[in-house]
């Protein structure tokens, strides 16, 4: 069975989706962990689906790259097929992605290369776009530069805010997502091809 960690700062709302979407028999990959840089609140939703996960408290340590060294020890632990990261709110410091890349993908709420970093959706708000979306990539060495896998694009609406806008992201960024992991889990998508590709 193909194998997933996802890591997680917040609620895990994408977390939750993916997992029930994996609690079905037919869907190809499992998550077998969770990890959190916090006493995140959606480490409940690894608990309800009995998941096991561990925190890597990232105030605990004195560099990002000490917090990488223990967080790619807890990931070594499971050797997951896939890591995941769901609204980690964390970068990953260099050596942990050179060690993973390119098994790692993320979500974010915007149509990438447009608006990358951690305010994307505030960011199209703010340059007055029609349109924004939801991407799913490989995290490489850069703030979402990685290639995509995944996108789709969201009107922007009258009257949006950052909260109404980000909304209407969520679904779709989850249902990406776990057409993503899907597509992955099956081979239909060769993350090293995906990867050798976007770098030359």
């Amino acid at each position: 069975m193909f194998t997933v960690a996802v890591l997680i700062s917040g609620t895990g709302s994408n977390l939750r989706a993916l997992l029930e979407a994996a609690a079905d028999p037919d869907y190809p990959a499992r998550v077998v962990v969770v990890g959190a840089d916090r006493d995140a609140d959606g480490l409940a939703h690894a608990e309800d689906f009995g998941i096991p996960s561990f925190t890597v408290p990232y105030a605990r340590f004195a560099s990002r790259e000490e917090w990488g060294d223990e967080l790619g020890a807890q990931l070594d632990v499971w050797k997951p097929d896939l890591v995941v990261l769901s609204g980690l709110m964390r970068l990953l410091p260099a050596g942990l992605v050179d060690r993973w890349t390119p098994r790692v993908v993320n979500t974010h709420p915007a149509y990438l290369p447009e608006f990358p970093g951690a305010h994307g959706v505030r960011d199209a708000l703010a340059a007055g776009v029609a349109q924004t979306g939801a991407s799913v990539i490989i995290v490489d060495s850069g703030v979402d530069s990685g290639p995509i896998l995944a996108q789709e694009r969201i009107p922007v609406l009258p009257g949006d805010d950052e909260h109404a806008l980000h909304e209407r992201i969520k679904p779709v960024e989850r249902r990406l997502l776990i057409d993503v992991v899907r597509r992955i889990a099956t081979g239909e998508v060769d993350l090293a091809a995906v990867s050798a590709a976007h770098a030359h």
